[in-house]
């Protein structure tokens, strides 16, 4: 288990544990010979159950003064999943419905219904590691990749404060790779990129996404919330270096990764593409889990306490029978 004392130097107060192994320590009285006596199983059960109460009593307390505890380890698993970097953009259309308009009622800004189904896919994948990167104007690590799902869901909460108007897809797709570079090499990797539109990187920032992504085996899923009037992603006529989607889609397929694109022009739309992405990326992964730090100095204590309680018990038990001899031959001289 992986245990440990803050202070070792106490663990020879151990040896003290020996001594009611070696002598109980009641109190003895004179007896006549017993050596006829049949052996009596009880007493001799009881008897070593005694001292090994006051023995566990013993070491306990030492181990919980000594402060026992696990250390923290990295645990070596195997499960089903990804580590998936979520790519979000934060630009102020994403803070609009997908019919262009600022969310009133029940409505849902693009963001908002992303992030809610985006969650729900989070919270399902037990075994996927995730990060957070968001840009607009620049691109920012919400989250490294984890495995914890409070801090991931936090980040994600953290979203949907008020966008910026610029968007700079390069650097976003640069930091989403830059988070895979300490990863483990057994990992499957996954960029989950989501946007409402698109944007012109440059070519050098274009080499090196390309070696990036080639380096680090990168899947690459776009899911395009497109607004209502807004140009298509499978656009024919789309050139490579033009500010639209199907340009960025186009960009995509000739990574040589595997790659896919989804359209989504509403929260059911996304659900599907969510939900299809969950389907795909359901290979065996090795990750590591990180354990914390347990003390166990307060279950040494109690312990401690149970075997010190059991022992006052069966001392409070105890009867001389000396005194009830006496006590009867007072009975029949008083008659």
């Amino acid at each position: 288990m992986n245990l440990s004392v803050d202070r070792p130097e106490l663990l020879w107060l151990l040896l003290i544990a020996f001594i009611p192994l070696i002598n109980l320590g009641q109190k003895a009285f004179p007896y006549p010979w017993l050596a006829i006596m049949p052996r009596d199983a009880l007493s001799i059960s009881v008897d070593i159950l005694l001292r090994l109460l006051a023995a566990i009593c013993i070491v306990s307390l030492v181990l919980g003064i000594a402060g026992i505890h696990r250390k923290r380890a990295s645990v070596e698993r195997i499960g089903q999943g990804a580590h998936i970097v979520l790519l979000l953009d934060r630009s102020v259309s994403m803070d609009q419905t997908f019919a262009n308009r600022t969310p009133t009622g029940h409505e849902e800004s693009k963001t908002t219904a992303a992030l809610r189904l985006v969650k729900a896919f989070f919270s399902e994948r037990l075994h996927d590691q995730f990060a957070v990167v968001a840009f607009s104007t620049s691109p920012i690590l919400a989250m490294p990749i984890t495995a914890k799902r409070a801090p991931i869901m936090a980040a994600l909460d953290a979203m949907n404060r008020p966008a910026l108007a610029h968007t700079d897809i390069g650097r976003g797709l640069g930091m989403a790779l830059t988070t895979f570079k300490t990863d483990i090499p057994t990992a499957t990797r996954v960029v989950l990129f989501v946007s409402d539109g698109a944007g012109v990187i440059d070519r050098l920032v274009q080499e090196t996404i390309r070696s990036d992504v080639l380096k680090l085996g990168v899947h690459i899923y776009y899911l395009y919330l497109r607004t209502e009037g807004d140009p298509g992603l499978f656009e024919a006529d789309a050139l490579p270096d033009r500010d639209a989607p199907a340009a960025l889609h186009r960009f995509f397929e000739s990574l040589g990764v595997p790659y896919r694109a989804f359209e989504a022009d509403n929260p059911d739309a996304i659900r599907t593409a969510v939900e299809t992405i969950g389907r795909l990326e359901m290979n065996s992964t090795q990750y590591v889990e990180q354990t914390p730090r347990r003390d166990y100095s307060s279950s040494a204590y109690a312990a401690a306490l149970i075997a010190l309680l059991l022992l006052l018990a069966a001392r409070f038990a105890e009867r001389r029978l000396g005194s009830q001899v006496d006590a009867q031959r007072h009975a029949k001289a008083a008659v």
